[in-house]
This record gives C-alpha cells, sequence and structure tokens, in this order.
C-alpha cells in the first residue's frame, strides 16, 4: 500500500498571538505614528458625527493612537477615556488635549482586556485601530461587552480593496505575515462584521467612504511612511538592500495606479468602512 495514503493532512499552523501583540506594540512604538495620524484627524470627526456623541455620554476610545475620535468626541463635550496599549501614542494624544483644554482621561489599555466594569460606557469607537488586534473575536466581545445596551460601537475600518488594504497586501508580498494570523483588513468587510458583532446588535450601519492622502509626489508619500508609519518602517527595517528596493518600487507603483491628482501632486483615495452598531 502507498503510505502517502496513510498520511494525516499537517494542522493548520496556530498564530502566537500573544507573541504577536508583543511584536505589534513594538511596531506601532516605532517611528512616529502621530506625524501620519494627525492627517486623518477627518475621519475621527465623521465617526462621531455618525454615532451622534452628545455631551456628556461616557465614551472610550480603543486602541486610540494618537487619539483622533478621542478629540473627537471631547470636543463634543462627552466623558472619554482614551486607550492604547503603545503609552507612547497615548503620550501624543494627551498632548493635544492639553493645546486644546480638553478634560480627557488617559489610561495604557489592551483592547483584547479591557480594564472596565461590563456597560461602563454609552458609546466604545475606534479609528483604524481594533481592526489591529490579533484576536478579531476577543476584541469585538470586549467592545460588546463594556459597551451599555442601547449602546453604540463605532468603528472606521479599512478595506481589503481600498488603498490601505493593497499597501499591505503589497507589504506582505516582501514580508509575509504570521501563518494562521486573520487578516485585519476583514474588518473591513461587512460579513466578517455580522459574524463578529451580529448576534448582540439591535442593528448594524455601515457606509463606505474615502479618506484621501494628499502628499507632495509618492516619493514623499514613501519618504513618510517609511520613517515614521510603524508596519512600514518596521518593514523596510526587516529586509536588506535589495529587499528594500522592490518594496519601494512596488509601493511607488501602487501609488502611481491610484493617484488622481496628475504628475504634479499625490492624492490617493482610500476606501474604508465607517461602522455604527447598536447593542441590544
Amino acid at each position: 500500500m502507498n503510505s502517502a495514503v496513510l498520511q494525516t493532512p499537517a494542522a493548520p499552523a496556530t498564530p502566537d498571538l500573544a507573541a504577536i501583540k508583543l511584536r505589534q506594540q513594538a511596531t506601532w512604538a516605532s517611528g512616529d505614528y502621530a506625524v501620519v495620524g494627525t492627517t486623518l484627524q477627518l475621519v475621527g470627526e465623521l465617526l462621531a458625527e455618525a454615532c451622534d456623541v452628545l455631551a456628556g455620554e461616557r465614551v472610550l476610545d480603543v486602541a486610540a493612537g494618537n487619539g483622533n475620535v478621542t478629540l473627537a468626541a471631547a470636543r463634543r463635550f462627552a466623558r472619554v477615556t482614551s486607550t492604547d496599549y503603545a503609552p507612547t501614542l497615548l503620550a501624543k494624544g494627551r498632548l493635544r488635549a492639553e493645546a486644546e483644554g480638553l478634560a480627557v482621561h488617559f489610561q495604557t489599555a489592551d483592547v483584547e482586556a479591557l480594564p472596565f466594569a461590563d456597560g461602563s460606557f454609552d458609546a466604545v469607537l475606534s479609528t483604524f485601530g481594533c481592526m489591529f488586534a490579533p484576536d478579531h473575536a476577543r476584541t469585538a466581545s470586549e467592545m460588546l461587552r463594556v459597551t451599555r445596551s442601547g449602546g453604540r460601537i463605532g468603528m472606521a475600518n479599512w478595506t481589503p480593496d481600498g488603498f490601505v488594504g493593497r499597501m499591505f497586501k503589497t507589504i506582505g508580498k516582501h514580508l509575509p505575515p504570521p501563518a494562521g494570523l486573520q487578516s485585519p483588513a476583514l474588518w473591513g468587510t461587512e460579513a466578517h462584521l455580522q459574524a463578529l458583532f451580529g448576534a448582540d446588535a439591535s442593528d448594524i450601519q455601515v457606509q463606505r467612504r474615502h479618506f484621501k492622502f494628499r502628499y507632495a509626489s509618492a516619493a514623499h508619500w514613501l519618504r513618510i511612511f517609511r520613517d515614521f508609519y510603524g508596519p512600514t518602517h518596521k518593514a523596510f527595517a526587516a529586509l536588506d538592500d535589495n529587499g528594500q528596493q522592490a518594496l519601494a518600487q512596488d509601493l511607488e507603483a501602487l501609488l502611481g495606479s491610484l493617484n488622481i491628482a496628475g504628475p504634479d501632486s499625490l492624492v490617493v483615495p482610500s476606501e474604508y468602512l465607517e461602522i455604527v452598531i447598536t447593542k441590544r
């Protein structure tokens, strides 16, 4: 008998989520995310409006980065708690809040293990943050747990086919992600959102929007993201000279294919989902 018939297929790889999270923390703490993050402030303002954030409401920003939706909610006189697992990013948000005289509580916290009681918040928000947590189901469960019944969960998540989704696919060709890890871009699909939140939601509203990255040129974008945006900063650092050159060429080609500004500038629309979930 052919011994190959008796061979058991190899089990799919099980990622070490704890180790992955430690690497992610180092990634997001590298460079200076705020240089890129502040350009996305419009997304936070739009999400605060979509979630109808009211004065006096208890609002939690998870994976807050440098605080775009934190500031948006605080500008609407909500009582905001801003959290991230990277203290260096929270420090940037704190400086921004202090500069505007906004009262915000900043606290280091992991979206997969939030240190808050059940139903503590009227609204739980995230702009391009929670989608990068490695354990999707646990992240959604924690966001739901700390939201009161009838409260809202609001997110802005990049889609797989938009520019940022394609950017990560391009990086993945040169530096593959850990085996077995769910793609962050799944958070930008309605089917995945339904699977994560549908059983506990009375309503899920999704709107497709586009954020326009505006830079002087593809080379300018590449310099900023290579120096300051954690994932691209770390990707380039992990490659040798030839690998870095190849990744740079592929990213510039992607930018060129999506640029709507003509040869003298760079404007690249990137699709994202604006999501408002009402908890049962």
